[in-house]
């Protein structure tokens, strides 16, 4: 595969606001390419300079003869999956949802969020 059909890839890209002591930002990764990030000033910018990283994180594997990681198709997964807890951590959780006036499921959804 060549770099332009990497780029044609659906990608995963996040995306967070940023406040912190440089100031107002964007920062965004690809989830599936480890180092691949970038920043900018506004979200239009943002997307830009992250496809930016992103070729040159193909055109640089591509070149040391590297594995690429490609995006997983989202059908691949259920959306559900188990978790074993120590009957002391349920508890406090269970506890903790209850306080919140939500169900336990959605407790560790927004945990997991975090």
């Amino acid at each position: 595969m060549e770099v332009k059909d990497y780029m044609g890839l659906p990608y995963t890209r996040l995306v967070q606001e940023m406040n912190d002591e440089s100031g107002h930002y964007f920062y965004g990764r690809i989830l599936e390419l480890d180092g691949c990030q970038s920043t900018s000033d506004t979200l239009e910018g943002l997307y830009e300079s992250l496809n930016e990283a992103l070729e040159g994180y193909i055109e640089i594997k591509i070149e040391n003869n590297l594995p690429i990681p490609i995006p997983e198709a989202p059908s691949k997964y259920s959306g559900k999956f188990v978790v074993r807890l120590p009957k002391s951590l349920h508890q406090r959780l269970a506890i903790e949802a209850e306080k919140e006036g939500v169900s336990l499921n959605q407790l560790a959804l927004y945990k997991l969020a975090l």
